[in-house]
């Protein structure tokens, strides 16, 4: 690709895109003067030397640079303060050489991408960029902070008319990103988390997805290598949260979250305790979507491309122990009794009850509480009951 048409392109995805490198010092000139910015550093950093840190922000020349020698050391020290460990396996099926779309579950709004990073990071392998929506870049200097840490916007909240050409515009970039800036992207495969920790493929993301290119359906998606990566937490900070929203939209179906539920989870999500964490990659699935070029109904392929991805991501979870107790506590079993000890199920009641504890809702009844906690044992035991079900 020539030079000029490099620059057409970029030009086409200007809003969404990560800030090119040629931008990166400007841009970190003026973040490191916002006040919110220097604020949230502060929040998470309480012992920085606020010139000395600025002062080896400004020294900075590019992305990779900048995930080097800034991100990465924050997250290993975030990872080393608030899980039991970060691991991966499969990543012997990426290759450096080759660039991927890898598509996860949705555990943690601002986490699962970035841990992804530091993983790739420890195995050698080139960091992906990252899809965000719109809706949590609240402040300007956000979204200057997530575009210079090589993240691409998906934009949320559109008119129907809006959304198409925003869906036409991220599914160019994506394409754009893997076949000519020779990027790898991160997406989850649904828009939010699954509240019940029951993950399923949005179809409307693999229509998204297959509508850049130049082929058929099956041909576009082939273009961006998908490849299913599995996330296993071990536990989620925002259990109790999820469960207050359970409670308060069964009792006011219309109930919406505030932008400050959105900041507050983000915060759980980040600085709480997760237990183990567990990546698995699942592999490229171009092998199953050869498979669909005799179809002819868009439908159907996909509906089954999301099953491959669905499939891939159950397969690979990680179970610990207490989701054999959730699903041994749900369903009035004892299938699982040989995967923990009576210690185990006495620390996950424990944990349980601390968590619902925190929940601010005034004159919880017995009711209350006990449909929060039905709703935490459904969250844990569903990666057991997916990976049960899912066909290896």
């Amino acid at each position: 690709m020539s030079q000029t048409t490099e620059q057409d392109s970029y030009s086409a995805f200007n809003d969404i895109a990560p800030y090119d490198d040629c931008e990166f010092q400007e841009k970190m000139s003026q973040l490191i003067k916002e006040p919110g910015f220097e604020h949230a550093v502060r929040f998470v950093m309480h012992d920085v030397d606020w010139e000395q840190f600025t002062a080896g922000l400004l020294t900075i020349k590019s992305k990779d640079e900048f995930q080097h020698k800034i991100v990465a050391p924050f997250l290993e020290m975030l990872a080393m303060k608030t899980t039991s460990g970060l691991s991966m396996s499969g990543n012997e099926q990426c290759s450096s050489q080759q660039n991927y779309t890898f598509i996860t579950n949705h555990r943690d709004i601002v986490l699962d991408a970035s841990f992804l990073n530091i993983l790739f990071i420890r195995n050698n392998l080139p960091t992906s960029e990252i899809a965000i929506g719109s809706n949590l870049l609240i402040h300007d200097w956000i979204s200057d902070l997530v575009k210079l840490n090589k993240s691409f916007i998906v934009k949320r909240g559109l008119r129907m008319l809006q959304a198409l050409e925003a869906a036409k515009q991220l599914s160019g970039y994506i394409h754009y990103a893997i076949n000519d800036k020779r990027q790898s992207v991160w997406i989850a495969h649904r828009e939010g988390r699954a509240k019940d920790s029951n993950d399923v493929t949005q179809e409307s993301l693999i229509k998204m997805l297959a509508l850049a290119g130049k082929g058929n359906i099956v041909e576009n998606l082939l273009e961006i290598n998908l490849c299913p990566v599995s996330i296993s937490y071990e536990y989620d900070p925002n259990d109790y949260l999820k469960a207050r929203e359970f409670l308060l939209r069964r009792n006011d179906p219309e109930f919406k979250k505030s932008q400050r539920d959105d900041l507050f989870a983000m915060e759980t999500g980040i600085l709480q305790y997760k237990g183990k964490v567990h990546f698995h990659v699942a592999g490229c699935i171009n092998d199953k979507l050869e498979t669909l070029r005799g179809l002819t109904d868009k439908a159907e392929i996909v509906k089954r491309v999301c099953g491959y991805i669905d499939n891939a991501i159950h397969s690979g979870y990680k179970i610990y122990p207490i989701n054999y107790i959730a699903y041994d506590m749900l369903n009035d079993t004892k299938a699982f009794t040989d995967k923990y000890t009576d210690n185990d199920i006495a620390e996950f009641n424990a944990y349980i009850s601390s968590q619902l504890a925190k929940v601010d809702i005034p004159d919880l009844s017995e009711d209350d509480i006990e449909y929060m906690r039905q709703m935490v044992l459904t969250m844990y035991s569903y990666p057991l009951k997916n990976k049960l079900n899912a066909k290896n």
